[in-house]
């Protein structure tokens, strides 16, 4: 079995290479060759742009024909037109990854199946996805394009802590609060419901998908099933360092007032309680359940950062806004008290 994933080397797709290498597949990664992950032997690297002249890749691809094609980093409906370009008549699957956060926002019924109703109006990343997956169920039921779309959730690896509330320079820096006994901001009051799952139990299913003819036309969410509070979130990564951790609950409006890129992540996404049916997925790859929880996902993404002095990477600006957006709610606070 032969495929090709464009992308390859993310935080998502990197335990795909790595389980679809090991378990036999002809693999071909098409990317810029530029991420310092280590790609496993016998994957065959074909290096270029996606992005760019779209004659080049054509010529990479003109001879090999794939059992699937994955694209790991369409976020528009130009890409995807693209893709139909490039891969129509050239593969028996083509997958696209989606996102979770397309969902309805806020949801009529708590439980998401897919199909949940897609609906996002505060992120336009969200929107961008439904229109990508629009166009290419289009062209499923206009021409049979062999289109199968997942929509991961909130999808972390060792290398990723995933956390809400964070600067544009990662996780460090809330780590290293929690470590200076400084208080971390938490959204809402922490008692929202969160999924996440690990690269290596999204792989799993994942690879299941793969050549498999019962996906063609069809859509999944793979998750984990562990809902967690935000603040059982914060306080197992506290775990995992050995510590307690402060944290300080600030509402969502109030955060996005204070820097607007959270609209998106946090109203768009975070703040809102998921809890997602993956009865579909379960079907189709029988024997699939995620099975690292959180805690250990937590340890192990600590165990990297502490051990990996590249990724201590400070950002005093997020440090900063912080302190500010405490000390603002503090004095709001004490402007009522007698």
């Amino acid at each position: 079995m032969k495929a090709l994933f464009i992308g390859g080397t993310g935080t998502i797709s990197s335990s795909i290479t790595k389980l679809a290498s090991e378990s036999g597949w002809e693999l071909y990664l098409l990317n810029r060759g530029t991420s310092s992950r280590e790609v496993p032997a016998g994957v065959n690297i074909l290096q270029a742009d996606i992005n760019g002249d779209e004659s080049v890749i054509a010529e990479l691809v003109k001879d090999l024909y794939f059992d699937a094609v994955a694209d790991f980093i369409a976020f528009v409906p130009e890409q995807i037109e693209r893709d139909i370009r490039l891969f129509s008549g050239k593969t028996r699957q083509f997958i696209f990854i989606s996102s979770a956060s397309a969902y309805q926002k806020p949801l009529n019924y708590y439980r998401i199946t897919e199909s949940t109703p897609l609906s996002n109006p505060l992120w336009e990343y969200s929107r961008n996805k439904i229109a990508c997956e629009e166009r290419l169920m289009a062209e499923y039921r206009k021409t049979g394009f062999p289109c199968t779309i997942i929509r991961p959730s909130h999808t972390y690896n060792d290398r990723h802590l995933p956390l809400a509330v964070h600067g544009k320079k990662g996780p460090w820096q809330v780590v290293a609060r929690m470590l200076e006994g400084k208080p971390v901001i938490v959204h809402g009051d922490g008692s929202s419901l969160w999924t996440l799952t690990h690269s290596e139990d999204f792989a799993k299913a994942f690879y299941g998908i793969m050549g498999n003819p019962a996906a063609i036309g069809e859509v999944f969410h793979i998750t984990s099933d562990e809902a967690l509070t935000w603040d059982a979130i914060y306080r197992r990564i506290a775990e995992a360092l050995n510590i307690t951790a402060e944290m300080y609950h600030v509402t969502t409006d109030f955060l996005s007032a204070c820097d607007p890129d959270f609209t998106g992540t946090l109203a768009g996404d975070k703040s809102n309680t998921v809890v997602f049916d993956n009865t579909k997925i379960k079907r189709l790859v029988p024997g699939f359940n995620a099975s690292i929880r959180f805690d250990e996902g937590a340890r192990r993404c600590v165990r990297y950062l502490l051990n990996e002095p590249a990724a201590q990477i400070p950002d005093p600006e997020f440090d900063t806004f912080c302190d500010t957006v405490i000390a603002l709610q503090e004095t709001a606070k004490r402007s009522f008290r007698p």
